[in-house]
């Protein structure tokens, strides 16, 4: 699967707690992705962060949250990309997604182990 070199970024923003047909989120979208051919699919954790509700989802010791931020971000065409956005909107109900334009310099899997 091949990349071209002007491609587009999908950055979702979701929290930990989000669920999809009773599993993760986060992992939904990946699977999904994975599903749909997309060049890669990569989900960040963050130790802090809030959104809409200004509500603040920590991991410090005395503010334990359940639920922190993620990050999922698909580089792929603005085709690809488009085309599984209506995908991605029948899965979240709340969150944030953004999309930019990026220049792929190296998409290249590990050699092989002989």
């Amino acid at each position: 699967m091949d990349i071209p070199q002007e491609a587009i970024l999908l950055r979702i923003y979701i929290g930990e707690s989000d669920r999809w047909e009773g599993g993760p989120l986060y992992q939904a979208i990946v699977l999904k992705a994975r599903e749909s051919h997309l060049g890669g699919a990569t989900v960040l954790r963050g130790p802090m962060g809030y959104g809409k509700t200004s509500r603040l989802h920590t991991t410090k010791i005395f503010q334990l949250s359940v639920d922190l931020p993620l990050v999922i971000e698909i580089v792929d065409s603005e085709e690809n990309i488009n085309a599984f956005l209506p995908v991605l909107d029948g899965m979240i109900s709340g969150g944030l997604v953004t999309l930019e334009k990026v220049k792929v310099i190296h998409y290249r899997g590990q050699p092989k182990a002989e």
